[in-house]
């Protein structure tokens, strides 16, 4: 993305959990001369700002509106319940949604798990705005929350601990960016991503033939013909 003064850089938005640093330091290795602006957002936030052209791509959890973005894959994360270090749950190395069943399962307004239904469990009083506000309740004594991984360890709280349930939903990470010809710096991104390394770069290196001309044939030891006797 062009800045005002002609300085390239790609920005990249990425959701609450996501860790996007290692990619970051590959990118500088890569292309010091390219800053990479990391922008933290929510899913919808991060998906609006692509398609206003603020963001060149994002880090950020399924389900979204694909119309008009590319989405691959990332990964698939851990489900887990977050409980006070001395609750029952803790007795476990893993729970099922029938674990929970008699549980207040705090359900934040910014969930972000894919519940094809009701929560297990009971419900609370009231619905906490955020996740933050979910864990200081569930800190507090006033019940459990069920959430990816990556955000129990974001609010990492030393008197609570979390167990994986083996049976509830996950959450899908992707990569997502405009559904339009990729610029160079998008390419070179989607090839940090998926591990590429320099050398097998699409961009033509200096020097050597373009991506997908035919090899040069190579020479063989010359063969002596067999003189014929008449």
């Amino acid at each position: 993305m062009g800045e005002p003064g002609g300085t390239a850089s790609f920005r990249l938005g990425y959701v609450p959990g996501a860790t996007p640093g290692r990619w970051a330091r590959i990118w500088a290795e890569r292309r010091p001369d390219v800053p990479l602006e990391l922008v933290g957002a929510t899913t919808d936030e991060v998906v609006d700002r692509i398609r206003a052209g603020a963001l060149d791509a994002g880090v950020v959890r399924l389900p979204i509106d694909r119309a008009g973005l590319h989405a691959i894959p990332l990964y698939t994360e851990t489900t887990v319940a977050v409980v006070p270090k001395e609750h029952v749950l803790t007795v476990v190395d893993e729970a099922g949604l029938d674990d929970l069943a008699d549980e207040i399962v705090l359900r934040p307004r910014d969930d972000t798990l894919p519940w094809p239904g009701a929560l297990p469990g009971r419900a609370a009083v009231s619905d906490p705005a955020t996740t933050a506000e979910a864990i200081e309740l569930v800190a507090a004594g006033v019940g459990l929350l069920v959430l990816p991984l990556s955000l129990a360890r974001l609010h990492h709280r030393r008197d609570l601990t979390h167990r994986p349930v083996t049976d509830a939903p996950q959450s899908s990470v992707v990569l997502t960016w405009p559904d339009a010809e990729n610029t160079e710096l998008m390419e070179e991104f989607i090839g940090i991503v998926r591990g590429r390394t320099p050398n097998s770069s699409r961009t033509p290196r200096q020097g050597g033939p373009p991506p997908g001309s035919p090899a040069p044939a190579k020479k063989g030891p010359a063969r002596r013909r067999a003189s014929r006797r008449r």
